[in-house]
């Protein structure tokens, strides 16, 4: 027993559960900075959360994965039940329904609803492999309930990360590429239907020819193509009429980060100030004048990373993105050592998740991608979040725990 225990043991990527438990305990002092001021101690849970996810991740590390087979259906359910349950019992913040309390602690069962959709993504394809438009059909369908749930809490922020996975996945399960290109353009159509005309014609004949090379029915496939293309332009005026005043002028502000600084773009004025003020080394851990006197609002949560550039410089912003590039490049070493396909497309689950939401946080902390409150993992604060982020990375170390005949990645 002791020689199994120490044979999965020494399968263990110890080096990426080094990094990403090194990330929750910087987010705390770096949360500890931003509430240095206050009354609030969030740090001081962030750090005892994080020891709770590493202890859960080790946990699911020890369990075999492929169980996850036999329940993928019961995780689907579960995971559309809670979503159902948010929209009956949940409390509002920041304009969405997202939050349940139990025991007096809040929860968003849409960051763990990531898990659900990863877990039920990676089952049906590891059965079923995508051979034909129809097959996609089905996948998209029983993923869209979750999707739209999170959706109209409203949720954007969540309901993008959803379509991340989604697309990382069918990426990794080989499917056609003139396929995957089809399913992402109707965002593309719309936004370019609504900034450049004459773009959006060019972008509409380039779809088309795709759809002739690669759909199995030519003539009816890129008619189809053609039409959802120009019914996608005229959706893109409902869809914005659909969405709260808050997420269009998140979206205004990001086309127009000088549009109304006092007011809607207030944050993210605050935010690229704070940035830009840190220099090379940064102002020094709890010395930072934008973070000391609060002028960035949030700035504990989706707006963390403007404290870490701000106090530790450009050296400690680009020793932040470092330490995600090599978690993502020990989650990409996982999967491609999976002993299985179903172990491999979990990983490149979290893989995708992981990824789109640091380059997301990233990005509109800096003004490159809109306001969306998407977390920045293990350093944004939030116990959903983090556990999530911690169970995630517990099913990617037992993809490797599993792995046969292990070698030094």
């Amino acid at each position: 027993m002791r020689h199994r225990f120490r044979a999965y043991s020494s399968r263990l990527d110890y080096l990426l559960l080094f990094l990403v438990s090194s990330l929750t305990f910087f987010g705390g002092i770096t949360i500890l900075s931003t509430e240095i001021n206050t009354r609030y101690n969030n740090w001081l849970q962030h750090i005892t959360f994080g020891a709770l996810g590493v202890g859960i991740c080790l946990i699911i590390a020890r369990w075999n994965y492929r169980r996850l087979l036999e329940f993928h259906w019961v995780i689907y359910a579960l995971t559309n039940l809670i979503l159902v349950t948010v929209k009956i019992i949940g409390s509002s913040a920041n304009g969405a329904q997202s939050w349940v309390s139990i025991a007096g602690i809040k929860v968003e069962p849409s960051e763990f609803a990531k898990i659900g959709i990863i877990i039920t993504l990676c089952a049906l394809l590891h059965r079923k492999p995508i051979n034909n438009p129809f097959d996609l059909i089905k996948v998209l369908g029983i993923t869209a309930l979750p999707w739209l749930l999170v959706f109209f809490q409203p949720d954007l922020g969540t309901s993008l990360v959803f379509g991340a996975i989604t697309l990382g996945i069918l990426y990794w399960s080989n499917i056609n590429r003139g396929w995957l290109l089809l399913l992402v353009s109707p965002i593309v159509s719309m936004i370019i239907f609504n900034v450049y005309f004459v773009g959006w014609i060019v972008w509409a004949i380039l779809l088309a020819v795709v759809a002739w090379l690669s759909l199995p029915w030519k003539r009816i496939g890129t008619l189809g193509v053609l039409l959802a293309t120009f019914l996608t332009g005229w959706l893109s005026k409902v869809l914005w009429s659909v969405l709260k005043n808050y997420q269009k002028e998140r979206i205004l502000v990001f086309l127009d980060p000088d549009k109304d600084i006092m007011g809607s773009g207030y944050q993210l004025t605050q935010s690229r100030i704070a940035i830009g003020s840190g220099g090379l080394w940064g102002k020094g851990l709890f010395h930072g004048p934008q973070t000391q006197l609060n002028f960035v609002p949030e700035q504990h949560t989706d707006f963390i990373f403007s404290a870490v550039a701000e106090e530790w410089g450009f050296v400690g912003a680009v020793a932040v993105v470092l330490v995600f590039w090599l978690i993502c490049l020990r989650l990409l070493l996982i999967a491609n050592s999976a002993r299985d396909n179903f172990g491999s497309l979990l990983v490149i689950g979290v893989f995708s998740m992981i990824l789109f939401q640091a380059i997301v946080n990233i990005g509109m902390t800096i003004g490159l991608a809109p306001i969306t409150g998407i977390p920045l993992p293990w350093l944004t604060y939030g116990r959903s979040s983090l556990m999530t982020n911690f169970i995630a990375i517990g099913l990617a170390e037992s993809v490797a725990n599993f792995r046969p005949n292990p070698k030094d990645y």
